[in-house]
């Protein structure tokens, strides 16, 4: 599959129609929490940084990548037991319901956390 996205428009246009519907309500989700994250394309797949990376995510053909680094999944672990993790990786099956809301949880965790860092980095 091409890697050369400039954009996170240009990611999504070329998914499948069904796929495509999924990564743009997780980028809405993001964009509604993160008013201020900026958009871009790092490692070939959208993402979004804020104080650093927020998170990232990606479709595949069995299933949606969602990246929210090892301690966001990790902080989620109990919510994520259903779910394929690895360090900083959950897998969402295509067959099953994507679930928005913990996603959505996730990622305002990762904000809170950015902006921790941020702040802790300033004193």
């Amino acid at each position: 599959m091409n890697t050369d996205f400039k954009t996170i428009d240009d990611y999504i246009k070329l998914q499948s129609e069904e796929n495509a519907l999924i990564l743009e309500k997780i980028r809405q989700i993001i964009k509604t929490i993160a008013p201020y994250a900026e958009e871009k394309i790092s490692y070939g797949i959208p993402t979004f940084k804020l104080h650093g990376n927020l998170v990232h995510f990606a479709a595949y053909k069995n299933h949606i990548g969602f990246y929210p680094g090892a301690s966001g999944v990790e902080h989620f672990k109990s919510e994520l037991s259903k779910y394929n993790t690895s360090k900083g990786t959950i897998q969402f099956q295509l067959d099953e319901e994507i679930p928005y809301d913990l996603i959505q949880k996730i990622t305002e965790f990762r904000i809170k956390e950015n902006i921790e860092k941020s702040n802790n980095k300033k004193k």
